[in-house]
């Protein structure tokens, strides 16, 4: 089979990273697979390449992926980078080509939903009402209110040490800037991030957080983007206060939403207890694989 593959001009470029793109085609130009490699570009991430690449079912194992690989790869080494991610579900082709093609498995992540029909309020209210005697809940939608942006900012370190097993994602250094921006961008685009957080009562300070995604037209799914405590208000039950207090707002507020989707390292025991405990179920299961270049 004649194979061509492509660069394609992908303006997909944010504040922090870029993205090149690649496309696969047979002699009479029909597409059969793509390939993009984001590079990061942020201190500290400067070595990392993120590769997502598909190939049509009718295709595989006729080299379309391993041309679309070797494009992406000489890209990610001729910017410098040490190494390439790619993410596959358990057991899938992808999953099974990329072990084939020298990646190495450095996570697994755990996918749940929270139908919010089935959740049981009585049980909901129950745990937000319980006292957590020196701390109370503050929330917001949007970017982080002025008098909250520093310590809000501070508090984004309570993810520096949750498991990642062997998985490389370099360093992230959150200031109140970054904050704020990734907020934005949220809106940009259409939707709507909220942020429900535990605040220390004895100086102001945030000590825990938990950042919930809405699509834009209030249906479908929400996903959670983060949730941490801060290593020293750990063992409070903070995690799963706050949590339970985004489902709630988010089920008075969208009544059209179906559900809420989160995933979770396999390895992070807490987080999957507090997820279970909250009526989420597993719905699939992905590999984080790396190849050192």
């Amino acid at each position: 089979m004649s194979l061509r593959i492509t660069p394609l001009t992908d303006l997909a470029h944010g504040p922090h990273s870029r993205r090149l793109a690649w496309l696969a085609s047979d002699a009479d130009s029909i597409p059969l697979g793509t390939s993009f490699l984001r590079l990061l570009t942020d201190p500290g991430q400067e070595h990392l390449a993120e590769l997502t690449l598909r190939v049509h079912p009718a295709e595989r194992r006729k080299r379309v992926g391993s041309r679309l690989l070797d494009a992406a790869v000489a890209a990610a080494r001729g910017n410098g980078r040490r190494c390439v991610t790619a993410q596959a579900e358990a057991g899938s082709p992808g999953d099974h080509f990329l072990a084939a093609r020298g990646f190495r498995k450095v996570l697994t992540l755990r996918f749940s939903r929270l139908p919010l029909a089935d959740v049981d309020t009585g049980a909901l209210v129950g745990i937000i009402e319980r006292p957590h005697p020196g701390y109370r809940l503050v929330s917001w939608r949007g970017a982080v209110p002025d008098g909250l942006a520093q310590t809000f900012a501070a508090s984004r370190h309570a993810m520096d040490d949750m498991p990642m097993d062997d998985a490389e994602y370099g360093s992230v250094t959150w200031d109140v800037d970054r904050v704020r921006a990734a907020a934005k961008a949220v809106e940009q685009r259409g939707d709507h991030v909220h942020t429900v957080v535990a605040v220390d009562a004895s100086d102001g300070s945030i000590a825990g957080f938990t950042e919930l995604v809405i699509p834009g037209d209030g249906t479908g799914d929400g996903q959670h983007y983060g949730t941490g405590v801060l290593p020293e208000h750990r063992g409070h039950g903070l995690g799963r206060w706050m949590k339970a207090e985004s489902i709630r707002q988010t089920r008075e507020r969208y009544p059209g939403l179906g559900g809420l989707l989160t995933d979770t390292a396999d390895s992070n025991t807490r987080m999957r207890q507090i997820n279970d405990s909250l009526g989420y179920t597993p719905t699939h299961t992905t590999h984080q694989h790396l190849l050192d270049l």
